[in-house]
Parts: C-alpha cells; sequence; structure tokens
C-alpha cells in the first residue's frame, strides 16, 4: 500500500506560482517507484501533468513544459510540482500518483497505470 498526502494548493492570480507537494508512505513505496502529478477539472478526464520515474528523468504535458517542474526528495519521501506563470487554464485539482513498484525506469504517462493517489489539492487562477 502506498498513502499520498498532496499540499500547496490554493488561489493566486495569472502569472503567480504555487509549489505543491506530496508526501509518500507505506511499505509499498520506493524511491526509485514512478510518480506523477495529474490533474482534472469537472466533467473532464483525468490528465498528466508531469512524471518522473526511478532514474529521475521526467516528461511534462506540452500545456506545462517551460512553466513547471517536477521534483522529488528522497529522504523526505516527497514529490514536488513548482508551477509557475501560471495561467486561468491551469486551474483544476492536482492529484498525486504512484506506481507502487520498487522500480520504474521507464516513463508512465497516463492515469490508469498508477493504482495509489492522494485526495488531490486544488489550483485556482484568477485574471
Amino acid at each position: 500500500q502506498v498513502e499520498l498526502a498532496e499540499s500547496g494548493g490554493g488561489s493566486v492570480q495569472t502569472g503567480g506560482s504555487l509549489r505543491l507537494s506530496c508526501v509518500a508512505s507505506g511499505y509499498k513505496y520506493s524511491s526509485k517507484s514512478c510518480m506523477g502529478w495529474f490533474r482534472q477539472g469537472s466533467g473532464k478526464e483525468r490528465e498528466r501533468v508531469a512524471t518522473v520515474d526511478g532514474d529521475g528523468i521526467t516528461t511534462y504535458a506540452d500545456s506545462v513544459k517551460g512553466r513547471f517542474t517536477i521534483s522529488r526528495d528522497k529522504a523526505k519521501k516527497t514529490l514536488y510540482l513548482q508551477m509557475d506563470s501560471l495561467q486561468p487554464e491551469d486551474t483544476d485539482m492536482y492529484f498525486c500518483a504512484a506506481d507502487g513498484y520498487t522500480e520504474c525506469f521507464a516513463p508512465t504517462l497516463f492515469a490508469h497505470e498508477y493504482p495509489y493517489w492522494g485526495q488531490g489539492t486544488q489550483v485556482t487562477v484568477s485574471s
């Protein structure tokens, strides 16, 4: 089992920044697992924002490239998402996800590949 707890969401104006955090725990958590950030709006499918694999290789959705940065602190068991130059279209509920494998060294891009999810944190960007 992997338990994930997100924090750091909030309301900002266009152009502002937020940093989301996701603390992982549980006996199946591994510092070499694949993890990711996804977002979902009302009535929309959950979409990938950014992922990181066991080697630290990252992927980003085209809509956030150059503005968002995913990182992980293995000692703190924490995944981060630094979000800069926020736009109103970034308004969504943001979720942290983990695959639960001991090692993961291939991009894990799709929501259905992640069995473990946090409760989500709301990000609202006003114009």
